[in-house]
């Protein structure tokens, strides 16, 4: 890697890191997500040392976002968003960000990473596996439109999944408040 320095992500970095997200990631392909603030959010909230920029003298090369708990796995990591500027591909950008990441995880007690790669997505799929992932199970996702409800116009926007873990977060502190006696 050459003329890049890797970064935690800071406050400063969210429009810069929202920006690359809706031009490199494509939503519609897995329509079980979004990308959106709350995307960001949930990530950096709940594991701020797995969530890392790239930056050169002319900005953002890329960034990586990871947690430590994958749906109800609390002891896997999940390195969910990774994306890159143009320029920064083939200069090994990726790996340093997956790595950075991966590291932090691991340190949090992280027994493995997953990660999921769109399927017509031959270059992470290969960057992964250079990385040490391997793949362990596919799944073809199924849909099946309600003939009702469909128009032309084309599908509804997908539920945010970060909002509906911040719930379940929310939802857990509250619990675990209430049962050891602090008020609410």
């Amino acid at each position: 890697m050459t003329d890049a320095e890797i970064l935690p992500l800071q406050l400063t970095d969210l429009d810069s890191v929202l920006d690359l997200g809706h031009r490199a990631f494509d939503v519609d392909s897995m329509p079980y997500t979004s990308w959106s603030l709350s995307s960001v959010a949930a990530h950096w909230d709940a594991q701020p040392d797995a969530c890392w920029t790239a930056r050169d003298e002319e900005g953002l090369l890329g960034f990586v976002l990871g947690s430590l708990s994958y749906d109800e796995r609390e002891d896997w990591g999940y390195l969910e968003w990774i994306a890159l500027e143009e320029r920064a591909r083939g200069r090994g950008v990726a790996s340093a960000l997956v790595e950075h990441c991966c590291d932090a995880l691991f340190a949090a007690g992280a027994s493995r990473i997953i990660t999921d790669v769109e399927g017509g997505n031959a270059a992470s799929a290969s960057m992964m596996r250079r990385n040490g992932f391997t793949e362990k199970v596919t799944v073809t996702l199924f849909v099946r439109l309600n003939p009702r409800e469909h128009t032309s116009t084309g599908t509804p926007s997908p539920q945010d999944p970060a909002r509906s873990r911040l719930r379940r977060a929310a939802r857990a502190t509250e619990g675990r408040s209430r049962a050891s006696g602090d008020p609410a």
